[in-house]
């Protein structure tokens, strides 16, 4: 996913976004979702769609946020700020036709936009004088707050050293997911293997020759959150090296276009202390992937 390694936020952390906001054309509160605050900034962020809409794109505007969630498996997400009702429209129509793994990375480009909105909303509220400015917030500007601040480190790559290298010891070097980008869900019951290549020659060989050169060092199968168990011991370095992590993707999705999928990645001497993640966003038809952190 594009800039992904920077912005450090996995994949359910995306799909938990999105499922904050309502479709286009609703406000949190009318479809039952969000918090108080929530739904003062999508009628906010939406009030030119609103005054733009007429009945009939209203009705066209919910009929495509339908076909788009039972296509993607979340909500259409666009940073509706000072556009019309027809554009946006327009928009969804033309977003239809992505493949899910290409409509996913948008929606999330799509979810910074809306965060850093939010973020600038937020600290133009908090430079108010005393005498303006809520002296408690109350517990749903302070739970939206947080939220938003968190996503706003993530966005900034603010983090804490100590908390960085407690975590990093706290678990594997090496870790993954999948998400179904069909379903728009994590991928459970999936079987994952982590190998290391320990042959004869520095790297494996692109014709595949010597394949006895690749070591197993773990295996499991991802959980309802798309998770897999550990793939290796916990540690504060990885051993330098080439690694192939698979994923039993024709098990899982029978009907495919891939019986398994294998990643290779090599980890330099320079980076044996930092920590791998290496995620799978599948469909049955396509996949990617990327270093994340």
């Amino acid at each position: 996913m594009t800039g992904a390694g920077s912005i450090k936020v996995d994949v359910n952390g995306w799909l938990e976004a999105f499922a904050a906001h309502p479709a286009i054309g609703q406000t949190a509160s009318s479809s039952g979702q969000g918090s108080k605050i929530g739904a003062q900034w999508s009628r906010g962020e939406q009030s030119t769609a609103l005054a733009t809409a007429t009945d009939s794109t209203l009705q066209e505007l919910l009929e495509w946020n339908a076909r788009y969630r039972e296509k993607f498996g979340f909500v259409f997400l666009i940073c509706a700020s000072g556009r019309s009702s027809p554009e946006i429209l327009a928009e969804l129509k033309k977003r239809f036709s992505n493949r899910p793994i290409v409509e996913f990375e948008i929606a999330a480009q799509e979810q910074m936009k809306v965060t850093e909105l939010r973020l600038l909303k937020l600290i133009q509220t908090n430079s108010l004088s005393p005498s303006t400015a809520a002296p408690h917030p109350t517990p749903d500007v302070k739970k939206m707050e947080d939220r938003v601040t968190i996503i706003g480190g993530h966005l900034a790559g603010a983090s804490d050293a100590a908390a960085k290298k407690a975590s990093q010891a706290a678990r594997p070097p090496i870790t993954t997911h999948v998400l179904d980008v069909a379903k728009g869900c994590p991928a459970a019951g999936v079987d994952v293997r982590l190998e290391m290549w320990m042959g004869n020659h520095p790297y494996p060989s692109f014709e595949g020759s010597a394949a006895d050169g690749w070591v197993l060092q773990g295996y499991s199968v991802t959980d309802t959150d798309g998770r897999s168990g550990q793939l290796m011991g916990k540690a504060d370095s990885v051993k330098p090296g080439v690694y192939r992590i698979s994923f039993n993707t024709g098990k899982y999705c029978s009907n495919g276009f891939f019986p398994y999928v294998s990643i290779l990645f090599e980890i330099k001497e320079s980076q044996k202390f930092e920590h791998f993640h290496v995620p799978l966003l599948f469909s049955p038809f396509s996949f990617t992937t990327y270093r994340g952190s």
